[in-house]
């Protein structure tokens, strides 16, 4: 499909974003941020499922995944129920959490530098190096920006739940709000896009067991 804007042809892209299986760090309530836990026997075993449920349903050309063991783990499967490679692209990378990088849950509620409410992210930065979500979505602009021009005309991407969170908001031209729930393990989300700063609409899919995931953001 195409869209003319003036005298440039946008060709529509099916593109695909889907959150990591359940890793270790989501069995043992961590808040994992970069820290490079891999998936749990199910969430490996929950990877093979999709792969072979979106293989039955989908069309893709390419695989771009963030470099954390996860997402490469929640990939690879799907690479090849499809037959294709595995790229990776350190822009959609989790969120940097700093000092807060690796605490349990519990940990984090009694932490008052901490910021608890989901609503006032957006400025918040983490200490000890810690990413705001401000930040993460400044660092998917080139992303988004160079997406109209990659190959391919079904992409999925395999990336985290902040960073989707924040894809989700850059999709639906809605920042500096931002959706409050975020993506369960496996949740798949698909758009036609275009071009960075139209307005797209967002299909949530679920496959494996993301049908019974339970997120924490």
């Amino acid at each position: 499909m195409v869209t003319h804007y003036g005298l440039r042809i946008i060709f529509m892209k099916t593109i695909y974003f889907i959150r990591h299986a359940q890793s270790e760090a989501n069995l043992k309530d961590i808040l994992a941020s970069r820290q490079d836990f891999p998936l749990t026997e199910k969430g490996l075993a929950d990877a093979q499922a999709i792969a072979a449920e979106f293989a039955a349903i989908g069309k893709l050309d390419r695989i771009v995944c963030s470099p954390l063991t996860r997402a490469q783990q929640t990939a690879q499967p799907i690479a090849e129920a499809f037959g294709l490679e595995v790229e990776t692209d350190e822009r959609i990378t989790e969120q940097e959490l700093g000092v807060f990088a690796g605490m349990t849950y519990a940990e984090l509620d009694e932490r008052p530098d901490y910021m608890h409410d989901r609503t006032r992210r957006w400025t918040w930065v983490p200490e000890g190096g810690g990413e705001s979500y401000e930040m993460i979505a400044r660092r998917l602009e080139p992303f988004f920006a160079d997406l109209a021009d990659f190959e391919g005309g079904h992409i999925l991407f395999v990336t985290h739940a902040v960073t989707m969170r924040m894809i989700k908001a850059t999709l639906e031209q809605t920042l500096p709000e931002y959706p409050r729930e975020i993506a369960k393990n496996g949740e798949i989300w698909k758009t036609q896009f275009t071009r960075l700063g139209e307005t797209h609409t967002v299909e949530s899919i679920f496959l494996g067991d993301a049908k019974n995931a339970v997120s924490r953001a």
